[in-house]
């Protein structure tokens, strides 16, 4: 009986993995079939090639998915975290800061960082579009109506984001469980009507299509990878939900609903190849039209919600690492910390989205593009898990190119296949991917001059502290609390305090925040206190990447190592730093220029930090770079 409310968290575990991170790779047999037999990519629908892109989706599944991310990546966690901010920072502190793989590892990282957004882009857009197609199948008088209900949901998403996904959560895991339900109950009925399509299993029609077709076969590939868009959310959710429940769920319901469905396309089209127009929404006939179309529509609405919630922890992850400005973080639960919600991200996303729904303005169209940001994130996840299981896990260099080197020969071929489709929608992701590189490089290289600018002028702490209080100034009561940065000397807003207050409060604490590159440090070694004597404090404070910052909370730790600070009389000099861009100096002035208004709009550090607003004191300064 002990064992019992484990496997009943384990089955309520499996069943929200379910919904949240399947609903994107679930929702692929919407449209894949019938992106591979388009016309425009010319590849004939006869028995041949039927059976070979049927054996090829499906084997796609097994390969990629299975094997690739479930089987492997998600041995790469982060501390039970995943995700490509959280492999990236695996990677990085697995060949060390002095390795000559550090700098080109950190572009890797970006690169599918910034590719992971512009699929956050896609998919809600690709995914709900693909399911509001589906009113065209039942009468074309519904045509006009796709683009602007598909607005019309879309907006109704993202306004919902600010209420936090608590409320309707619950019912994500049923409602993706029934759709998998109907996949596999649509696939084993057009599967019972023309079994011979159970031939597809064998690989070896996935391999004569791949050496009979020649070219067709390649641009095929570009459609095909449709089938697998969604597996990075494996990964990127595994914290949620943890590598059992995301195992089980894959091996127990997503991936046979998955693949009887697609063979059970490739049934109807094998007895009825007029269906190639759409055949997920002909494989029951007509009087199924309607109710798939609603089913679908929550489906794809769920798998936008996972994306979008992926996206917003991605780029929690971001600002905590410095490649990304702060921004307004909101937690939309009290229970679950992983549920946020960022604005700024909410709104500039919806803005996109829209952007690609109604200049693409249809599911096919979006397809070119949705192909090329998948396969690039897929490629550097693979490339950044070789140096985690060569450097961290030390195998043997032969096993690591063995391992990884088979799914980077997919994935090679699966990108080159996309990029054929660059003049037809695959630049809309790479131009995004560009915009996000450049916005994230920026900040990274403008946060390094300024911090290079404050170490030249800094003034060592002990030395000035000694010289101090030779002859003190005036001491006040309370509590000074000066933020101060990694490895600098004196905080310019004590310099500052000094020069026009010339007074000093009785105890003096020099805070410093370290970010780890883990998702989450313990309580017990959050806080550390370093007496410099004169009631004066070094504390240093240990963040993860996914931990919340709250400052007086930290703070409050400190009673146990003697340091005891009363909120109401303690008070926080934050020093506001204007950076004025200068010609010649580390960076193109154009670039100095974009840091600059980036950090001015940045979110102000006392709100970032939770500091009670009532208690700061902010001591502005300039810093040219």
């Amino acid at each position: 009986m002990a064992s019992e409310p484990h496997k009943s968290s384990l089955a309520a575990l499996t069943l929200a993995a379910i919904g949240v991170v399947y609903g994107d790779i679930g929702t692929s047999p919407l449209y894949t079939m019938k992106e591979v037999f388009a016309p425009e990519h010319g590849l004939p629908l006869n028995e041949g090639n039927l059976f070979g892109v049927t054996s090829l989706i499906v084997w796609a599944l097994i390969l990629i998915v299975s094997l690739k991310y479930v089987t492997l990546v998600l041995r790469a966690d982060n501390r039970s975290e995943g995700g490509v901010m959280a492999l990236v920072a695996l990677a990085l502190s697995s060949v060390g800061t002095k390795s000559r793989w550090y700098h080109p590892l950190v572009l890797v990282g970006l690169l599918g960082t910034a590719m992971f957004f512009g699929d956050g882009v896609i998919t809600p857009a690709i995914s709900v579009l693909s399911a509001i197609e589906g009113l065209e199948v039942a009468t074309p008088a519904f045509t006009p109506y796709v683009v602007p209900l598909t607005v019309v949901v879309l907006v109704a998403l993202y306004t919902l984001q600010s209420k936090g996904t608590g409320g309707i959560g619950k019912w994500f895991g049923p409602i993706v469980l029934v759709w998998f339900g109907a996949l596999a109950a649509m696939g084993i009925v057009n599967i019972a009507e023309n079994p011979a399509i159970l031939a597809a299993l064998n690989p070896l029609h996935a391999a004569r299509f791949l050496a009979q077709n020649g070219w067709l076969a390649f641009v095929a590939l570009g459609a095909i990878v449709l089938a697998v868009t969604g597996a990075e959310a494996l990964y990127a959710d595994m914290g949620h939900f943890g590598k059992r429940a995301v195992r089980l769920a894959w091996f127990a319901v997503v991936f046979p609903a998955l693949m009887l469905n697609y063979l059970g396309q490739g049934g109807l089209l094998l007895g009825n190849p007029e269906a190639v127009s759409n055949p997920f929404y002909l494989q029951l006939g007509p009087w199924s039209v309607y109710p798939l179309v609603v089913l679908s529509t929550m489906a794809t609405v769920i798998a936008s919600q996972a994306t979008i919630s992926g996206t917003f922890s991605i780029a929690q992850q971001a600002i905590a690492l410095g490649f990304l400005p702060r921004m307004r973080v909101l937690h939309t639960s009290d229970r679950e910390m992983g549920q946020i919600y960022i604005p700024l991200i909410n709104w500039m996303q919806l803005g996109v989205v829209l952007l690609a729904v109604i200049g693409f303005g249809s599911s096919s169209n979006l397809a070119s593009a949705y192909g090329i940001a998948a396969t690039t994130t897929m490629l550097m996840t693979t490339i950044l898990t070789f140096f985690v299981i060569r450097y961290r896990w030390r195998y043997n260099l032969l096993l690591c190119f063995g391992a990884t080197g088979f799914f980077m020969t997919i994935d090679v071929a699966l990108f080159s296949a996309n990029t054929l489709k660059i003049l037809h929608g695959g630049w809309f992701p790479l131009v995004l991917a560009a915009v996000l590189m450049m916005l994230m490089l920026t900040w990274r290289d403008g946060r390094h001059l300024v911090y290079e600018n404050l170490r030249r002028h800094l003034v060592p702490l002990e030395d000035f502290l000694q010289s101090l209080f030779i002859s003190p100034p005036a001491r006040v009561e309370g509590t000074a609390v000066f933020f101060r940065a990694e490895g600098d000397g004196v905080p310019h807003a004590m310099l500052h305090n000094l020069l026009h207050n010339k007074v000093l409060h009785e105890r003096t604490v020099f805070l410093t925040v370290y970010n780890a590159d883990i998702p989450m440090v313990p309580e017990e070694e959050r806080v550390k206190v370093t007496p410099l004597g004169h009631q004066c404090y070094q504390v240093n404070i240990h963040y993860g990447f996914k931990d919340e910052r709250d400052i007086p909370a930290a703070l409050e730790m400190c009673k146990d190592a003697g340091l005891e600070m009363d909120a109401m009389s303690t008070s926080y000099f934050i020093a506001r730093q204007t950076v004025i861009p200068r010609v010649g100096s580390g960076m193109a002035l154009w670039r100095e220029s974009l840091f600059a208004t980036m950090s001015r709009n940045a979110r102000d550090a006392a709100d970032y930090y939770r500091v009670p607003t009532n208690r700061v004191i902010e001591l502005g300064t300039q810093v040219e770079i």
